[in-house]
């Protein structure tokens, strides 16, 4: 399988996550700025930020897109015509937006700034795509609804120019993306403002009116289940039917995770899309990364209920360190995540390859001394290693099967 004109798009919640998906092989990142963002306040960058972001992505032939697809009030849509026009000259490559009204504004004020269709636009058909594209966009995410057939059957009916794009990875969301009241209704925290508190992952019981004292499980098939959450999204398996279909662009999910969650989703399909990996290596590298429960979504019909889905998180490997520096002699500098000891196998996560096993066989802390672990968060350590090793390369650890 190579799909090498395909674009791999990554998350970038933070400055750490930019760079680790730009080491691992990704051709183009998204992140957030300080407005207007479907995220959390801490997964945006400042416009300082941005722009050194911007820097370093442009530096590895790469492209930046930021985010502005909040739902936005009357007030905000006054100040995105300035916003537009500094996210432009800091190097911004295109802006992803889901308001009708903000994406006109963006327009009016900057049209020399791209603008990508967010898949919280819900565009599900031709004529949507179409619209949008008469409108100036550059790009479509459709939405996560979208069946395999229904995108093959959009060929030859779409806007010349008009690029897609369509996720193939992570956390999905039970609802129309981004459009999901709970939180807002439960919480008083919107969704649709960057605040969701993930209700839908929560796990649920039936209390009945007079015995409030009384929890009842909600079960299915005999197990327990998170009835509200969705297993997490993963297409391994038919990326090259996707880009049959015109996918040109496959986006990972995550701007809230963390680097090494990025690093091992990069890493496994830039390998995968390049040929060098197998599909079934894919989904083992995939597994090593916290994940709920995988399925495809919507895009082999109505996404299929999972009677295994407990709504938890599991993975294979723990990150144990991140790569600093070479010193020389075989040693490496390494700023440990989880801790380990002196006798532990750990793995090698590198761009390009995974899965080389060495043996700790010694520890030295900063003060130069020997230790039997590294057990201080983010404790810098320096540690020998049989293969070589570069700065940017993660180090993760077996779980117990």
């Amino acid at each position: 399988m190579e799909l090498k004109n395909c674009e791999l798009l990554a998350p970038a919640g933070s400055m750490e996550a930019l760079k680790t998906a730009l080491y691992f092989g990704a051709d183009a990142v998204y992140c957030g700025g300080p407005l207007l963002q479907l995220r959390a306040e801490s997964a945006g960058f400042s416009f300082e930020a941005l722009e050194t972001a911007a820097a370093l992505t442009h530096a590895a032939g790469k492209k930046l897109y930021v985010t502005v697809n909040c739902f936005a009030e009357n007030a905000e849509i006054e100040a995105a015509g300035g916003y537009a026009r500094r996210l432009l000259a800091l190097g911004a490559d295109a802006v992803i937006v889901s308001d009708l009204g903000l994406m006109t504004e963006l327009r009016r004020c900057c049209p020399d700034l791209p603008i990508h269709v967010s898949t919280q636009a819900n565009a599900l058909n031709y004529a949507t795509v179409n619209a949008y594209a008469a409108l100036g966009a550059a790009r479509v995410v459709l939405g996560r609804e979208m069946t395999l057939a229904q995108i093959e059957e959009m060929q030859g009916s779409l806007s010349p120019g008009v690029e897609l794009e369509a996720f193939i990875h992570g956390a999905m969301c039970m609802a129309y993306s981004g459009r999901c009241l709970l939180s807002s209704f439960l919480n008083h925290r919107s969704g649709n403002r960057g605040e969701c508190t993930q209700p839908c992952r929560w796990n649920y019981y039936l209390v009945e009116e007079k015995r409030q004292n009384t929890l009842i499980p909600v079960a299915e098939n005999g197990g327990a289940t998170a009835i509200l959450s969705s297993t997490d999204l993963k297409c391994t398996s038919f990326l090259d039917r996707l880009a049959g279909a015109g996918i040109s662009s496959f986006k990972i999910e995550g701007r809230m995770k963390s680097p090494y969650y990025v690093a091992t989703a990069v890493n496994a399909y830039r390998q995968l899309m390049d040929g060098k990996m197998t599909v079934a290596e894919a989904d083992a590298e995939l597994d090593c990364a916290s994940h709920r429960p995988y399925g495809t979504g919507f895009y082999f019909g109505g996404a299929a209920a999972d009677p295994n889905n407990d709504g938890q998180y599991r993975r294979t490997c723990d990150f144990i360190g991140a790569v600093l520096e070479d010193v020389g002699g075989g040693e490496y500098r390494v700023e440990m995540r989880n801790r380990f000891a002196v006798g532990d196998t750990l793995e090698i996560l590198s761009p390009g390859s995974s899965g080389l096993r060495f043996r700790v066989e010694r520890i030295v802390g900063e003060d130069g001394a020997q230790k039997t672990d590294a057990a201080l968060v983010q404790e810098k350590v320096t540690l020998p290693c049989p293969f070589r090793l570069s700065p940017g390369d993660l180090l993760r650890k077996r779980r117990p099967a």
